[in-house]
């Protein structure tokens, strides 16, 4: 099979990685707008890499390498992920995205029928979370016979703090920025309920040296879930792992109005606080350097009149083998695994689905596992 990566920046890389090993894989087509970048990854990666230049928002030259390949993963902007959803569909290539907007999400999935018809799958959010959360909650939810709860728990960090924010650039500021400014969506006593972000701080511990951790509610990891399992799920909530202090910091910033992405005046020139404070946090905050991935997907619920309490946990560390951080791993692979799903013939479903519709969890547990990503299933939390 061949693979479209789109995109050759940290999440590409991490993605033509994987498939260049994946002895499915013939060919893996990096396209980017700037041709260097691509080049450097097509030759850093090896023979079985070419690269292309090619405009994600540009739809002739996407129907172009589309059409040269079986299934694509697209590592870029979620703004364009509509876009590239109805290239796949005219073209008929699978497609998955990492996605991170529930609006753009809601108008993929509105294409459904389309896709079905067009005899392909279209996987949105499918990157770490959402994405995989999405699978491991749905492999816990299927293990038991009654859920009250699911509470997902995601934290990117660098493996030691660091002013001014305890706080890298571990992924694109745009995204980070959406998280912690737009409505997080629940489950509420089986009612979807839409919740401010950076509010609800818990305190969270993983083994040492993350035994002292916080996580609040952040826009966007939740996805799909709530509306997959209305009706079946009490409770379910998402939230964001980090050093202690950053959230109530963020709050603090984005009370101040740093975050509205409304135009204001300024002196006779109009701009949005957010473009400001977007571009102050790209020059400002360290680069990420070595990076940790902590997950924990917790369900409880009941098997038959037994009261459970299960879930996955993952601590994932910065590669230094290959030089791979652990969010592009965490990020990339799930993409890759399914992405090479849709093409030989695993994932069956057809339209436009979201991850825990779409992804069988074992097969899709199993092949990041063999990659060295660290699943943990917990049968008895406390």
């Amino acid at each position: 099979m061949n693979v479209l990566v789109l995109g050759s920046g940290q999440m590409g890389r991490g993605a033509a990685f994987d498939l260049v090993k994946n002895d499915k894989v013939e060919q893996v087509i990096v396209a980017d707008i700037d041709e260097g970048p691509a080049n450097r990854l097509a030759k850093e990666m090896g023979p079985k890499v070419i690269a292309k230049k090619v405009d994600a928002r540009n739809r002739r030259q996407l129907e172009s390498v589309f059409s040269e390949v079986d299934s694509v993963v697209s590592c870029v902007s979620y703004t364009l992920n509509l876009l590239h959803t109805e290239v796949a569909i005219e073209t008929g290539t699978h497609m998955c995205d990492l996605g991170g907007n529930i609006h753009v999400v809601r108008e993929q999935l509105a294409l459904h029928e389309r896709a079905k018809d067009a005899g392909i799958t279209i996987v949105p959010d499918c990157g770490l979370a959402p994405g995989m959360t999405n699978v491991l909650a749905r492999a816990g939810i299927e293990s038991l016979d009654k859920v009250e709860s699911v509470r997902i728990r995601v934290g990117g960090l660098q493996q030691e703090r660091r002013l001014p924010l305890d706080y890298a650039l571990i992924f694109a500021v745009e995204g980070l920025i959406n998280e912690y400014s737009e409505p997080c969506i629940t489950l509420r006593d089986g009612k979807i309920t839409y919740e401010d972000p950076l509010i609800a701080i818990e305190q969270i511990s993983f083994p040492a040296p993350f035994d002292e951790l916080e996580a609040f509610n952040t826009s966007g990891g939740s996805s799909t879930l709530p509306l997959t399992y209305q009706g079946k799920v009490k409770n379910l909530d998402y939230k964001t792992i980090r050093y202690p202090g950053h959230g109530d910091t963020m709050w603090r910033l984005k009370q101040l109005g740093l975050m509205d992405n409304r135009e204001h005046d300024f002196n006779g020139i109009r701009i949005a606080p957010r473009t400001v404070f977007e571009r102050l946090l790209e020059r400002n905050l360290p680069e990420s350097g070595k990076d940790v991935t902590l997950v924990r997907v917790q369900i409880t619920g009941w098997k038959g009149t037994e009261s459970r309490n299960v879930g996955y946990e993952i601590v994932d560390y910065f590669d230094d083998t290959t030089g791979l951080s652990s969010m592009m791993r965490t990020t990339a692979w799930p993409q890759t695994v399914t992405a090479v799903m849709m093409a030989d013939g695993t994932i069956t479903e057809r339209g436009v689905l979201p991850p825990e519709r779409s992804i069988p969890p074992q097969p899709f547990i199993d092949a990041l596992c063999d990659r060295g990503i660290d699943i943990v299933y917990r049968n008895n939390y406390n």
